[in-house]
């Protein structure tokens, strides 16, 4: 199996199908209010409709209720809920056992250290995402265009499928595939014109370079 590639924030029809033109495997949607990627439920369950059988639809939420994770999963029926805050080991548990979806969990990373935390939920979580931790004061936990050392994951044994986020684009990804290893790729600034606003061609270049990435020789990349 390639390099997954996993396009987030998508909020318009547009970038939906670019998405899936580009052949991307998950799509995510975004349903946390601070957020300029923020759909709102008419929007999510039109785009979800559009998605469905061309992407793994994932959706997102921060520190979520229960009420709230329900009305999203009701509106998108998504393949994937992804957990994007401090939600704790015992938190996903909950949430994995009560909505039946399997669960995708960040993890902020500034330093080594950061990633001990995965081991807490290797027995809750169905997939990782390691993303650059936020800046201080920062209004959301993602999406910020920021990037975090990528070979901290380089050689490490992961108990889960992993995705590696944070500051990626198509100038870069092939670099962060090496020197991480990464199993997967996530990107929503990366291929924005401006804060939510996505650019097709730059989705279809973006997906492109990590295609072009897993089938080159180490050496070239």
């Amino acid at each position: 199996m390639g390099v997954q590639v996993k396009i987030c924030g998508i909020n318009s029809a547009a970038a939906a199908d670019a998405a899936a033109r580009a052949g991307a495997d998950y799509a995510g949607l975004v349903f946390f209010h601070r957020s300029p990627r923020f759909v709102k439920s008419d929007v999510a369950r039109s785009l979800a409709q559009r998605l469905r059988g061309r992407a793994r639809l994932v959706a997102l939420v921060v520190d979520a209720r229960d009420e709230d994770i329900a009305a999203a999963v009701a509106g998108v029926q998504p393949d994937y809920l992804q957990l994007h805050g401090s939600e704790t080991p015992e938190r996903v548990a909950a949430i994995r056992a009560r909505f039946g979806l399997p669960v995708i969990k960040s993890m902020a990373v500034a330093e080594a250290a950061d990633l001990s935390v995965a081991a807490d939920y290797e027995k809750v979580a169905d997939m990782f995402l390691f993303d650059a931790k936020a800046p201080e004061n920062a209004a959301r936990p993602g999406g910020h265009g920021a990037a975090f050392d990528w070979q901290l994951l380089k050689g490490r044994k992961i108990a889960r499928p992993w995705l590696l986020a944070g500051g990626l684009n198509m100038e870069n990804v092939a670099r962060a595939i090496r020197a991480s290893d990464a199993p997967g790729v996530d990107v929503s600034s990366g291929v924005e014109t401006e804060p939510g606003v996505k650019s097709a061609a730059m989705i279809a270049e973006f997906v492109a370079h990590v295609r072009a990435a897993a089938l080159a020789p180490e050496h070239q990349l």
